[in-house]
């Protein structure tokens, strides 16, 4: 039991609803269309949540080889650091979850388009290996993007728009330009999470050497980056209910917007560093109520 709990604490469960967020957006927009495929459906979520499992083991990794996990560290403990997983476990249980997002995506992959031409595939294909990459290279290897100050940019892009317009996509086999906007406003929430994230550790990856967009900031421009961040993310929602509406209902989504504020005005006015890691969580489950009650409104 206590090597089980091991496992779901280096797994992150309070960062999964960032990854499902955008699937479930993705899909219950094309289920708006009258287009939904219940086994698009769950393997689009097998290999969402195995990529976002892999990328924090690979992040476990990566930490302790670099030495940014250490005691000074003000997140919570992680196994490795605690000695309860070893390095050779951890390493196999990455090459376990590569292989199992690997599968997952080539049904995916293939489901999705095999009424479509063999170009489409191919690009499916290649955006799937790029975020098993993206996934491993946040801190693994030579140069790992993490430790570049790139991690928000790849957060954005991931977790937005290849994340829900990809899976709007494999459920209808078309595209739409103007998922841009809302798929942004769940890219710019994953973004918030990494900051807050990088603040609450800022400290420490400096004197470790990893190199993050918070730590080249300073802590007063990461809240006025944060500021940045959470008010972008409800512009750009608002801008696709401008440009779709229809009826009022549309807006229900804006009660996700008052946690946001809260987080917001609780960022700008920390003092305690560590009282960040509270926030991380009501911003993760911020935006996987966004996507579930934003996407209701355009199917009722």
């Amino acid at each position: 039991m206590t090597a089980l709990k091991s496992w779901i604490v280096s797994f992150r469960l309070r960062t999964l609803p960032l990854s499902l967020s955008s699937v479930i957006l993705g899909s219950f927009l094309s289920l708006s269309y009258g287009i939904f495929s219940h086994l698009i459906f769950w393997l689009c979520v097998i290999t969402t949540l195995s990529l976002q499992i892999l990328s924090n083991l690979a992040n476990d990794y990566g930490d302790m080889i670099t030495g940014a996990d250490n005691a000074e560290r003000i997140g919570p403990a992680r196994a490795l650091q605690k000695g309860d997983i070893t390095m050779v476990q951890m390493k196999v249980m990455i090459i376990i979850f590569v292989i199992i997002s690997s599968v997952s995506g080539l049904f995916l992959v293939y489901y999705g388009t095999r009424f479509m031409s063999f170009n489409y595939t191919l690009i499916l294909l290649a955006i799937g290996l790029a975020a098993i990459a993206a996934a491993i290279k946040y801190t693994v290897g030579k140069k790992p993007y993490g430790y570049r100050a790139m991690g928000d940019l790849f957060v954005l892009i991931f977790f937005g728009p290849v994340g829900t317009m990809g899976a709007f996509f494999l459920h209808s086999g078309f595209a739409r330009v103007d998922l841009i906007f809302p798929s942004m406003t769940i890219g710019l929430m994953s973004v918030a999470v990494l900051n807050l994230n990088n603040m609450r550790d800022m400290e420490n990856d400096n004197r470790s050497g990893k190199l993050t967009l918070a730590g080249i900031l300073g802590r007063e421009k990461s809240k006025i980056y944060h500021g940045f961040i959470i008010l972008s993310a409800i512009t750009s929602s608002l801008i696709y209910t401008y440009i779709n509406y229809s009826a009022i209902h549309q807006l229900v989504y804006t009660v996700v917007f008052i946690p946001l504020i809260y987080n917001l005005a609780a960022v700008i006015t920390n003092i305690d560093l560590a009282d960040l890691d509270n926030e991380l969580r009501k911003v993760a489950i911020a935006a996987l109520a966004y996507s579930v009650i934003f996407s209701l409104a355009y199917i009722f």
